[in-house]
C-alpha cells in the first residue's frame, strides 16, 4: 500500500473514535450507577475503563502491525495458540457480537416502546428487539450493503445526540435538586454512609461490566496496524488521541445524567438520555431524541448483520466450520446459512436473557475471555516476531506494561461477574467448552498454525 493510501493521524483517531462510541452510552451509565455505592465509583469506573481500553488498544495494535493478516482473532489466535482455541474463542465471540446486538436493540427498543407505551412489557420490549432484527435479516438477505457516507451521516447523528446532552450541562435551570434528606432509603442518603476498602472495590469491579460495554470496540484496531502511514508515531498518538476523546465526551455525558436527574435518578432509571433531553425540551423532545436512538441502533443491528457472517465464513474456508457456511446466493451474493444462524443466535439470546442487565453480563464474561487470550497472544507474536524489530513496524513503549493491565484488569470483571451472576458465568463457560467439542467433532486434527511472517508489512 503506498503512503498515500494509508491511513494518516487525523483518520486512525476518528477510527477509533468511531470503533468505540456506540449505543451503550445511552443505557450503561444507569446499570452502572446501580452497582456504585457512591458517585466516586461510577466516575471513577469510567476513568479506569478508559485507561483499560488505552492499553487494550495499544496491545491490539501492535499485534496487528505485526502480524496483518485477513481473519482477524481466528488468525492471530491460530499462530500463537491451537487451531481449536482459535474456533473456540472465535465462536464465543460471535455469540458475544450476537448478545451485544441483541442488548444493543434491547436499547433501542426500550427507549421507542415508551414513546407509544407508558410503563412498555418486557414482551413489548422484546418483540420490538427482535422486529428489529427481523427486518435488518431480510434488508441484509436482499442482498443491501450500507455505503460509507450512510454509515458517516449517522455516526454524526449518534454524536450529535452526545453532545446534546453534553450541551445540558450549560443549562443550570434544570439541574437536580435532591429531596432534603429525610431518610437513607427514602432519599438516597446511602451515598453519605461510610464503606469499607472492599466494599469500594467490589462495587468498582461491577461497575466495570457496563463500563466495558460501552467502551468496546478498540480491539479493532488490531486490522490496521499495517495500514497507517509512520505507524511508530501514528498509531500510539491517534489511539491517545481517541481514547482520550471518548474518555471526555463519557465523562461529560455522565456529568450531565448527574446533573440533570441526579444520582439516585441514575440508579433508578432505564431511559436516561430521553429524561434529559425532556427536561431540556419537553416531551416531544424526548420522543424525537428516541426515534433517533432507534434509528442508529438500527444501523448498529444492521451493521453487525453484515460482518458476522462474513466471520463465519472465513472459518468455513478454513475448514473449521461446515462447507454449508459458504453457500451464497448467486443472484444477490449473500451469505444466506451464514446470515441466517447469525440471525438466529441473536433472537434466542433476546428470547432467553430477556433484559439487558442479562445479556450484558454473558456478553461481558464471553468478551473477558476473548479478550484476555488475544492480547496475551502478544507475547508469543513477540518472540516469534523478532526479526521485525526496528523495521518501521509499531511497538508499544513501556511493555509488557500495557498488556499486563488489560489481561488483569478484564480477569477482574471477569470474577466480578462470577461473583454476582455466577449463572452467566457458568453459562459463558459450558459454551466454550461445547465449542471445543464441536472443533474436535468436525475437524477431527490439529490444523496449521497460520504462516510465519518473514518480512515487515
Amino acid at each position: 500500500m503506498g503512503t498515500k493510501q494509508k491511513l494518516n493521524l487525523f483518520d486512525f483517531t476518528m477510527i477509533v473514535v468511531g470503533l468505540v462510541i456506540g449505543m451503550g452510552i445511552f443505557r450503561t451509565a444507569a446499570t452502572s450507577a446501580k452497582a456504585a455505592i457512591n458517585p466516586s465509583v461510577f466516575f471513577a469506573a469510567w476513568v479506569g475503563g478508559g485507561i483499560i481500553a488505552l492499553c487494550g488498544a495499544l496491545t491490539y495494535a501492535e499485534i496487528g502491525s505485526r502480524y496483518p493478516v485477513m481473519g482477524g482473532y481466528y488468525r492471530v489466535f491460530s499462530y500463537a495458540y491451537h487451531p481449536s482455541i482459535a474456533f473456540s474463542i472465535n465462536c464465543i465471540i460471535i455469540i458475544s457480537n450476537a448478545a451485544s446486538l441483541g442488548g444493543v436493540a434491547l436499547i433501542g427498543a426500550g427507549y421507542i416502546s415508551h414513546v407509544f407505551f407508558n410503563q412498555p412489557a418486557t414482551t413489548v420490549v422484546q418483540f420490538t428487539s427482535v422486529a428489529a432484527v427481523a427486518i435488518f435479516y431480510c434488508v441484509n438477505l436482499a442482498g443491501l450493503k450500507l455505503s460509507a457516507k450512510t454509515q458517516n451521516v449517522l455516526m454524526a447523528i449518534k454524536i450529535g445526540m452526545l453532545l446534546v446532552l453534553v450541551a445540558a450541562l450549560f443549562m443550570p435551570a434544570i439541574y437536580y435538586t435532591p429531596p432534603a434528606l429525610k431518610g437513607a432509603a427514602e432519599n438516597g442518603a446511602n451515598i453519605l454512609e461510610p464503606f469499607s476498602a472492599l466494599g469500594w472495590i467490589q462495587s468498582f469491579g461491577i461497575c466495570l461490566i457496563a463500563v466495558s460495554f460501552t467502551y468496546g470496540g478498540y480491539q479493532h484496531t488490531i486490522n490496521f496496524g499495517s495500514e497507517v502511514n509512520q505507524p511508530q508515531k501514528n498509531i500510539p498518538r491517534g489511539i491517545f488521541m481517541g481514547i482520550a476523546i471518548i474518555i471526555v465526551l463519557y465523562l461529560l455525558v455522565n456529568l450531565s445524567y448527574y446533573k440533570i436527574i441526579g444520582f439516585t435518578g441514575l440508579q433508578t432509571g432505564t431511559e436516561i438520555a430521553s429524561a434529559v433531553v425532556g427536561k431540556m425540551f419537553g416531551q416531544a423532545g424526548a420522543n424525537t431524541f428516541s426515534a433517533l436512538l432507534f434509528l442508529s441502533v438500527l444501523t448498529y443491528v444492521n451493521g453487525q448483520l453484515m460482518s458476522n457472517p462474513r466471520i463465519m465464513l472465513a472459518m468455513s474456508e478454513d475448514g473449521v466450520l461446515p462447507a454449508v457456511f459458504q453457500k451464497k446466493s448467486q443472484k444477490r451474493d449473500v451469505l444466506v446459512v451464514s446470515l441466517t444462524v447469525f440471525a438466529a443466535i441473536c433472537i434466542i439470546i433476546i428470547f432467553f436473557a430477556n433484559t439487558f442487565d442479562k445479556i450484558l453480563n454473558f456478553t461481558i464474561f464471553l468478551d473477558s475471555m476473548g479478550m484476555a487470550a488475544s492480547a496475551a497472544s502478544i507475547f508469543w507474536i513477540r518472540k516469534r516476531t523478532r526479526h521485525l524489530n526496528g523495521t518501521g513496524i509499531y511497538t508499544m513503549r513501556l511493555y509488557p506494561l500495557q498488556p499486563i493491565v488489560f489481561i488483569a484488569a478484564y480477569m477482574f470483571v471477569a470474577a466480578s461477574i462470577a461473583i454476582q451472576t455466577p449463572d452467566a458465568a457458568y453459562t459463558a463457560l459450558a459454551v466454550l467448552a461445547t465449542c471445543m467439542v464441536v472443533y474436535f467433532a468436525v475437524k477431527g486434527r490439529g490444523g496449521s498454525k497460520g504462516p510465519e511472517i518473514t518480512s515487515a508489512p
